[in-house]
């Protein structure tokens, strides 16, 4: 459910004002609120949402043949809707196939090949993301920051680390930060450290964002948002991701918020 709307405010598919969205535009505007509402309401399967399912497939019917980006669009939401809520990969695979094949021109059909690799990278990590559990090591990685230096998990041995999986275009992200940072400033002299990998595609934005902020810890940043290599191994599919981690490099602790995580950091620190 949480990445269904983090996809939708990244891509900036809700930017269009009703004021002056093209009757198309709004119409899917209102469909997708009406979605979102049903979802947050617990209706995640197919089933319970047949009724905004049936609501795509009329409004594409109404404008059929129109070979428009808001017709497009239509289509590829129903896609993401199918890859990303209802978990449906081979369903909204064909989607998006769909959305090349009838709309070939429109920027959709571009959209939809970035959506589909995304899509089968996710598929390709879900073995590793399904060993990621409490009690088992999180697989180390081997990298540099975005000041060019060697980052890895190996060098926080024996150390608390939290690993966030955030943006600065997250909305979520941003308001859990000074979380974060109170627990990173009352612990970090006690051996507790944070790595953060930014889903961002703005280096000079997330630097100033990070400065702003004081955000000391390192972070790894390769610009491809959504594509993020960190983010694509380990299979997230919603920011903010985080991950706690012991001495030993296993997770103790996963999307602590919060109040939440500055005890799960305490209760670490103590044991180590």
């Amino acid at each position: 459910m949480k990445l269904f709307f983090t996809f939708l405010a990244a891509a900036g598919l809700l930017s269009v004002s009703a004021a002056t969205a093209d009757d198309v535009t709004h119409q899917l505007e209102q469909l997708i609120s009406q979605t979102g509402d049903d979802i947050r309401a617990g209706k995640r399967t197919e089933a319970a949402l047949a009724g905004d399912l049936k609501q795509f497939d009329a409004l594409l019917a109404e404008h059929a043949g129109e070979k428009t980006d808001a017709v497009a669009q239509v289509l590829f939401m129903k896609a993401v809707l199918y890859l990303e809520v209802l978990k449906q990969e081979q369903k909204g695979l064909a989607l998006l196939k769909q959305v090349k094949t009838d709309y070939p021109a429109t920027k959709w059909a571009s959209e939809a090949d970035r959506v589909a690799d995304r899509a089968e990278k996710a598929a390709a990590a879900l073995p590793l993301k399904s060993s990621m559990v409490l009690g088992s090591r999180f697989p180390d990685f081997s990298v540099t920051d975005t000041d060019g230096r060697p980052l890895s998990l190996a060098a926080f041995k024996g150390k608390t680390v939290l690993i966030d999986f955030w943006a600065t275009w997250c909305g979520p992200c941003r308001s859990e930060l000074p979380n974060v940072i109170a627990t990173y400033q009352k612990h970090h002299a006690q051996g507790f450290e944070v790595v953060g990998v930014s889903l961002d595609k703005d280096l000079a934005k997330l630097t100033e964002y990070t400065q702003s902020m004081k955000m000391p810890w390192p972070q790894y940043f390769d610009g491809l948002g959504w594509g993020n290599k960190l983010a694509a191994q380990y299979g997230i599919q919603s920011i903010p991701a985080t991950f706690l981690l012991d001495g030993e490099g296993r997770i103790i602790g996963q999307d602590l918020r919060g109040e939440a995580l500055e005890a799960a950091v305490t209760k670490a620190l103590t044991r180590n």
